[in-house]
């Protein structure tokens, strides 16, 4: 099938597996309102659409530190058990609404008791919203099956205890890894005690590396903490000096040579200055050098997108067709942190044929 001819509805249809999102970045903008009305939270607008607009407008400014200062919004309305029962519950929903039939959602449990929680409260809440939420998809003929990513800050002190609670919690829903905020000046060696810990106990993590900090953060995340994805990524690119004629440094043939996923997030890469436009994107080079690059949402809320959307930016702007969608879902799918026979019969039964229909 020509790019061109690869229309939304097509798209839409089309089963498809996310690996970087955030659970505070991709609120409805309704539920934002609401909520934050029965807390007593201030808003800049009470309009959903106008919050909506304000988010993007605000994400827009191609600074990752003003970008991740916009959650303080969303972090506001989800201290307390009802606010995360409904937050993580939609989550689910609106992924299967889009197509979805694999995700993985991430979140700090630390950044969600200042209304009291305790850490594992936090994520026996968020575990209960998500169960629901799969069994009401489930029930309306949209499966999607959901795991969670545990973050752990890596500006602050909490990342062991964040670790620990991904040990936990890893036989109930709880499937990876992961530290997020401001990259630069935070290295992901500075954690490298809870990444061991991680290690010794078989937990699978990703790192964000190589979106506001280069080649190092990169080579720190694989090289000395043992990531097994790197989040974002996009920056390895640095180590490809001339990506048309795709001769590799070290770094970028150990990346594309193990497989090592790279979870990239067009729309937000734009927004925060990693990228230039969809059209421009490394994401497609990387594809076509053979990269297992997958392709993700990040902040659905923050970067005003979905699943749906961000396949059709590269459709649409980068020449994309259904092969190429196809690719990114599967490798997101062979680099989830589910066993592999689950990833196998999501990958064997639902993914291909859906697709095979499509062409």
């Amino acid at each position: 099938m020509n790019a061109t001819r690869v229309d939304a509805d097509v798209i839409r249809r089309l089963p498809k597996a996310v690996l970087h999102d955030h659970l505070d970045g991709g609120l409805r903008p309704a539920t934002v309102v609401e909520l934050a009305a029965a807390v007593g939270h201030t808003l800049p607008t009470t309009d959903p659409d106008e919050l909506a607009a304000w988010y993007y407008e605000a994400a827009n400014s191609g600074d990752l530190v003003r970008y991740i200062a916009t959650f303080e919004h969303t972090l506001a309305v989800m201290q307390n058990r009802e606010g995360l029962l409904r937050v993580a519950e939609e989550y689910v929903l609106d992924l299967a609404a889009d197509g979805v039939v694999y995700a993985e959602v991430r979140y700090a449990p630390e950044l969600n008791t200042r209304g009291g929680l305790s850490l594992s409260e936090v994520v026996e809440t968020v575990q209960e919203g998500l169960a629901a939420g799969m069994a009401k998809a489930a029930a309306a003929g949209t499966p999607v099956r959901v795991g969670t990513l545990l973050c752990g800050m890596r500006m602050f002190d909490r990342v062991r205890e964040a670790a620990d609670l991904a040990v936990a919690y890893r036989d109930a829903g709880v499937v990876g890894f992961d530290i997020a905020g401001a990259e630069d000046g935070f290295p992901p060696a500075d954690h490298l005690a809870a990444f061991e810990h991680l290690r010794r106990e078989n937990v699978p993590f990703t790192i964000h590396a190589g979106e506001a900090h280069g080649l190092p953060s990169i080579h720190q995340a694989l090289q000395v903490c043992g990531a097994q994805r790197i989040g974002h990524g996009v920056r390895i690119t640095e180590d490809i000096p001339d990506l048309a004629a795709g001769k590799l440094g070290r770094l970028a043939g150990w990346v594309r040579d193990r497989r090592i996923a790279l979870e990239m997030c067009p729309t937000s890469n734009l927004q925060t200055g990693c990228a230039t436009s969809i059209a421009e994107h490394p994401i497609t080079a990387l594809k076509d050098l053979g990269f297992r690059v997958t392709l993700n949402t990040d902040n659905r809320l923050v970067s005003g997108t979905t699943m749906t959307r961000e396949m059709s930016l590269l459709v649409e702007e980068a020449g994309w067709g259904i092969e190429d969608l196809r690719t990114v879902t599967v490798n997101a799918l062979k680099s989830a942190f589910i066993p592999f026979d689950e990833r196998n019969a999501l990958i064997e039964d639902v993914v291909l044929p859906a697709y095979a229909a499509a062409l």
